[in-house]
């Protein structure tokens, strides 16, 4: 099927972008009844608001399959944002007040990077815990990223985060650790993307009832899930959304930082993401920016010379388990349009069938 995009103007570069994969994005929205609908929150700085459009638009048109999906996009109107930023958003995107007035099949918010020393101090923390609350009676399931995944748990069972001494930066192999829709037909180990100063601890997720499915030596937990009222929750403390060169721009973006002296952390080099040439030219750049610190080495910064060689090794995993993502949506979908009756007879079937079961196997034990 394809990937459609609920916004007014089709002047919005994913409309082109559509055009060249060949989907119909402009097609009516109304005449769309079997879409899933989507809303995206993009918490994002404005660096990064059409980048992650891009990337989170084609993940999910590389899932979808022969599913239809229909964006919707929403800002919070307290993120701070330059001028150009709130003219992008306000020419492109809805409000919260828009959001929390319907229901939808999922929402995706998106992280940001941290401003304050507490998330409750985040300028717009008011209007994301209005989203979580609405989220966990409005969608079939919800996901958030990174910071948002530090957001919500905090705001829900008060699960806080923890700094960590150095940034997660890198590509790092994940690992299942349990069976779970979500993970169907996913490689028991697999690499994926994280950016990050912070985390929440597996130990802390487990005491308050979240299900961890993959996890990292280095890393800590990736991805885990909760079921929220109606919403089943999904969190990824890394980032399987990312284009190729995501790192690659964050790295080059902290390392500017540094040798304008807007930051006094020069950054470390993603681990696990460059090959064995590409981290020789990174690190004699690094020792270079360490000992002769200033603004114009910045324009030496051997983005091209590396870029060619990258490999998005996490790109079919994070392809799957959005896929699964997205069956799961389509599932419920049918599940919940069923009528009353239908869907207790089913329930009322199934609690006899445990019933006899557990009889069963009560029998036996008497037996033995």
């Amino acid at each position: 099927m394809t990937v459609l995009i609920d916004i007014d103007s089709h002047e919005h570069h994913l409309f082109s972008r559509a055009r060249i994969r060949g989907a119909d994005a402009m097609a009516s929205i109304d005449n769309q009844a079997e879409c899933l609908d989507i809303a995206i929150i993009n918490n994002m700085s404005d660096a990064a608001l059409m980048s992650t459009e891009r990337q989170l638009f084609d993940l999910l048109d590389a899932a979808a399959g022969r599913l239809c999906v229909r964006l919707h996009f929403y800002t919070m109107a307290a993120t701070p944002r330059s001028e150009w930023g709130h003219d992008y958003v306000g020419r492109y995107y809805r409000g919260i007040d828009d959001l929390l007035n319907r229901r939808l099949d999922g929402v995706i918010v998106t992280g940001a990077e941290p401003k304050a020393a507490s998330l409750t101090e985040e300028p717009y923390w008011n209007s994301f815990a209005e989203i979580v609350d609405w989220a966990e009676e409005n969608t079939v399931s919800s996901v958030f990223s990174c910071l948002a995944v530090h957001g919500v748990v905090l705001h829900t069972d008060g699960v806080p985060r923890h700094k960590l001494p150095t940034k997660c930066f890198g590509v790092f192999a994940q690992t299942k650790t349990r069976r779970h829709p979500l993970m169907q037909d996913v490689p028991k180990t697999f690499r994926i993307p994280h950016a990050r100063w912070n985390e929440v601890e597996e130990g802390n997720l487990a005491s308050c009832g979240y299900s961890v499915l993959t996890w990292s030596a280095e890393a800590g937990v990736d991805c885990f899930v909760k079921q929220r009222k109606r919403s089943l929750f999904v969190h990824f403390q890394g980032h399987p959304e990312y284009e190729t060169q995501s790192l690659l721009g964050e790295y080059r973006r902290d390392m500017g930082r540094f040798l304008r002296g807007e930051n006094e952390v020069c950054p470390t080099i993603p681990k696990g993401y460059f090959g064995e040439k590409a981290e020789e030219i990174q690190v004699a750049f690094r020792q270079k920016a360490l000992s002769d610190r200033h603004p114009e080495l910045f324009a030496d910064f051997p983005a091209d010379q590396i870029a060619k060689d990258l490999n998005n090794v996490w790109h079919l995993p994070a392809k799957r388990i959005y896929r699964n993502w997205l069956l799961y949506l389509a599932s419920q979908r049918v599940e919940r349009s069923k009528p009353l009756g239908t869907r207790a007879a089913a329930l009322s079937a199934a609690g006899i069938s445990a019933r006899r079961h557990v009889t069963a196997r009560s029998a036996r034990a008497r037996q033995a």
